[in-house]
């Protein structure tokens, strides 16, 4: 049986974009059904109409072969469909139990029965073999369990139909491995799962069939096993694709960033860095890997002025720089690519323009004596849209209109040309297509070759192997792991690290650092 047709969907937005283009997609009950295609391509906007946030402007939607109208969420999950969105919708200070009965909790006379809950929890997770520990807060969890939560959320709501978006993107290689076990024993008890992805060799692991959009357009539907990897990008992109970047050997220079000792202690006086120490050099890429929330964002913020009260040393080109807020630290050449490019990295109100140069706004060519050039500014935007392929129709555009990989696109052509000593590279490629992924990588390797030092911080290890010329693995503050590029690193291995289940000798680290 099919358990979702959606046929020649169409969604123009009032600004007069069109995201849909007369889409076909179907899923068989009992599938897992890869859903796939570049930032831009209509997914996000599909998966909304599927799921009642957005209504398409023509088109039919037909639930276990009934056609149906989704007016909400509330109305989608009435209906059988439950979605686990990329950022999770959890409430931290809540339990587990707290988090997944939220809505729907069993009472007690006028009261919560947190012992109804707490059983709903356990009987669910056996059921659907997801294990989770129903009575602890959800603050103090590994990823890997939010995201078992949040499928479990949709589960005891009588989710028939699962909408994954990137569900492994913060996963290590085991959580990963964990979750398609647990996907495909869903998938045999009768459950559909749409898994959306930009890690194609993920696609190919877990998924029975996949389609592909581009445009706004269906470019297909395929069995898996028959298509490759190359196969899928060429369809999503409309060429060839380098998965793996060629990358020239590094000619490493002086010392640039220097950090010793660094620790922090949050509001709550729980110490999330300690004694943090390494070195980068000019012209090569240090990579930082690490399960989210084992200090890396911490340490960024430290590095880039976005956070006070740490205690240590930080010194760039030997002059101490711990303390010094952002503005300073970007007039002494760091360039900051920062994780949230919604939230940090762009103002989405703004122009193209407007948000490339508002780190230089006050210098010439732009301005002089307070007065401001538009000509000379748009002739830099439009110089900038050209080298960095920013796919857009003027350099006036808002920003908050732009796809999420041509979003990131203008906040990497901003700060890879702010003619920095230092690049901070914070989640580069999170959330971004194939093509995007490729031309923000070989950017990274282009500046590295023209000797600028970059701290690559990235979840995605394939992307640090790829790129890194030295490693080094963060778990609950601490630097736990050390490589060099040409120790033969694998995924797996490197997971151990991340999950503390490994980590090398104190002195080992401080060597290879000359600390």
């Amino acid at each position: 049986m099919k358990a979702i047709e959606m046929i020649d969907i169409v969604k123009v937005y009032p600004n007069g974009i069109v995201a849909n283009k007369g889409v076909n997609f179907e899923v068989e009950e009992g599938e897992i059904h890869a859903l796939v295609g570049e930032n831009g391509a209509g997914k996000t906007t599909l998966m909304k109409i599927l799921f009642g946030i957005e209504q398409p402007t023509s088109g039919e939607i037909r639930i276990f072969e009934k056609e149906v109208h989704i007016h909400s969420p509330h109305d989608a999950i009435a209906k059988g469909i439950g979605m686990v969105h990329q950022h999770f919708m959890l409430v931290p200070s809540f339990t587990v139990a707290e988090n997944i009965v939220l809505g729907m909790e069993p009472k007690k006379g006028f009261s919560i029965d947190m012992d109804e809950a707490v059983k709903i929890v356990e009987e669910a997770s056996k059921r659907y073999g997801l294990e989770v520990p129903p009575t602890e807060r959800v603050l103090d969890l590994p990823v890997g369990i939010k995201q078992r939560i949040e499928i479990l959320k949709a589960l005891v709501r009588g989710a028939k139909i699962l909408i994954l978006d990137e569900p492994t993107a913060v996963l290590t290689p085991q959580e990963t491995e964990e979750l398609f076990v647990a996907l495909k024993n869903l998938a045999k008890k009768g459950m559909t799962i749409i898994f959306i992805s930009h890690k194609l060799k993920e696609v190919k692991e877990i998924s029975d069939r996949v389609t592909v959009l581009r445009d706004g357009k269906t470019m297909g539907t395929f069995l898996t096993k028959d298509v490759s990897e190359e196969d899928i990008s060429r369809l999503m992109v409309g060429r060839d694709v380098e998965l793996v970047i060629e990358r020239p050997e590094p000619k490493p220079g002086k010392i640039v960033l220097e950090v010793k000792n660094l620790n922090y202690f949050r509001e709550d006086g729980v110490q999330v860095l300690k004694n943090v120490s390494f070195a980068l050099r000019e012209g090569e890429i240090l990579g930082v890997a690490g399960v989210e929330g084992n200090g890396q964002r911490e340490l960024v913020e430290i590095l880039t002025g976005l956070r006070f009260g740490a205690i240590g040393s930080v010194r760039l080109l030997g002059e101490e720089i711990l303390g010094y807020d952002a503005y300073t630290l970007r007039r002494k050449k760091i360039a900051h690519i920062p994780e949230d490019r919604v939230e940090k990295g762009a103002a989405l109100k703004a122009s193209i323009a407007e948000n490339l140069i508002s780190d230089r706004y006050y210098k010439e060519p732009f301005s002089k004596r307070l007065l401001l050039f538009p000509r000379k500014v748009i002739e830099y935007a439009k110089k900038a849209i050209k080298d960095f392929s920013i796919k857009t129709d003027s350099p006036l555009t808002p920003v908050g209109m732009l796809s999420g990989g041509n979003m990131q696109k203008v906040v990497v052509a901003r700060e890879f040309t702010a003619g920095a000593k230092l690049l901070i590279a914070d989640q580069p490629t999170r959330g971004i297509d194939v093509g995007s992924t490729e031309f923000v990588r070989k950017e990274l390797i282009k500046v590295r070759d023209e000797g600028v030092a970059v701290l690559l911080v990235s979840a995605d290890l394939q992307e640090i192997l790829q790129l890194s010329d030295r490693i080094i693995v963060m778990y609950k503050g601490e630097i736990v792991g050390y490589f060099d590029k040409n120790e033969g690193l694998t995924e797996e291995e490197l997971g151990y690290y991340m999950l503390g289940v490994k980590r090398h000798d104190e002195n080992k680290i401080k060597e290879a650092f000359a600390l």
